[in-house]
Order: C-alpha cells, then structure tokens, then sequence
C-alpha cells in the first residue's frame, strides 16, 4: 500500500530549523526531513502540519515552547467545535496547529504527542481524492467533497510519532484555521515521500521516492 512516508521541508537555514523543531517540539529529522532552499514563496503555502496531544495543559506547554523558540503565534490556545487548540507558524514560515479533541482540563502536560498530520489545502477535494486513489493511498476517513484521510501504512515504515497522516481540506478552509489569509504564490516549500515514485499532485504540491532512513540536513 502506498503512504506518506516522510515529510521534508524547504527551509532558508536548515541548521536554525532543526534546532526549532528540537527546542519547540522534540520533533528530530525521524519526523521531519530539512533541505536548503531559497525557492521563491509569499503568504500562505497551503499546508499545515498538527500535533495532536493528550489535553489542553499540553496544547499551551508546546504553544509557549515554539513562541519560546521563535514561532510566532497565530491563534492563542483556545476551545473550539472540535476540542481545544492553537496555531504558531515557524520562522521558516511553516504553519503548526497544536490541537487536542479534549476541552477538559484534565492535569499537567505530558508533552506526548498522539499523532502528527499533514493537513493539504486543495482547490477541489473530491478530486485530489481521486487523484491519490489512483497513486495507490488507501482512504481511512472521508466527508464528502470537505475532508480525506488516508491511511498510514502499519507495516513499519512509521510507527508513532515517524509517520504523519496525510489529510486533504479546502483551501480556504484551512487558511481560515490557521488563521492567514488563502493567497499566496510560489512554492510550496514541502516535499512529500512515498514508495510510488516521483510526481505531482493537482495543487503542485511535489511528491519523491524515499528511503526509509532520515537523511541529515543539507
């Protein structure tokens, strides 16, 4: 079955981000893959990427580590529809929802993380559906034209926090959750990995072959 097996981003300094991502999250290249770019990119790049934890006391404790670090918040944690959460966005540019589906408190900060997604705003999601249906991913969850996810592959090409979740949402949607503004122009500054080979998706968004093994950053 074809999954998402790595996540890399383009970044301007490869060296500042892997220390943000360390200080900020505990999260090493295992998680997120870096590579040097200076590829030219303005406003919204339209992902993000989440971490799901256990409680509300761990949506602030790893909101008040990134801003620590250099992230500048975007939506201070808060209750929502769905449970409790917050948005800081990288000095690389990279958008982070901090989320947990509970609203109560319910004790200290583990600082655990439950699961990492990679959330796609797309111009059309039935279509974008279709188009990964047919690269080979396997859908696990689907909402009608508002919301997919794909299915992680168990076989041990990523065990709990070494794989993230691959998710399609609207466009403007996400840029709405994330709390920017839905324009934005030039790359997308990601690069996704997958045994299926190289190509690109219908909202440009660049998918290679990849090992396994977390390569160090360049």
């Amino acid at each position: 079955m074809t999954s998402l097996a790595s996540v890399t981003l383009e970044v301007a300094d490869t060296t500042a981000a892997e220390r943000f991502h360390d200080t900020a999250f505990g999260l090493g290249l295992q998680e997120v893959r870096l590579r040097s770019s200076e590829a030219p990119t303005t406003g919204f790049r339209g992902f993000t990427l989440s971490i799901t934890v256990p409680r509300p006391a761990d949506v602030r404790s790893f909101t008040e580590s990134a801003v620590a670090a250099g992230a500048t918040s975007l939506k201070a944690p808060e209750k929502s529809l769905w449970g409790y959460g917050s948005v800081v966005q990288a000095p690389d540019g990279t958008i982070w929802k901090l989320a947990t589906s509970s609203k109560k408190e319910a004790g200290p900060a583990t600082r655990t993380i439950e699961q990492l997604v990679l959330l796609l705003g797309v111009e059309d999601v039935k279509a974008s559906k279709q188009f990964y249906v047919g690269q080979g991913l396997a859908v696990e969850k689907s909402f009608g034209g508002k919301y997919v996810e794909f299915a992680a592959d168990k076989s041990g090409s990523g065990t709990g926090t070494d794989a993230f979740t691959l998710a399609l949402y609207k466009r403007p949607g996400l840029a709405k959750i994330a709390g920017v503004p839905v324009d934005g122009t030039g790359s997308h500054r990601i690069v996704l990995g997958s045994s299926a080979g190289s190509f690109t998706d219908p909202d440009g968004f660049a998918w290679e072959a990849t090992s396994l093994a977390a390569p160090a950053s360049s």
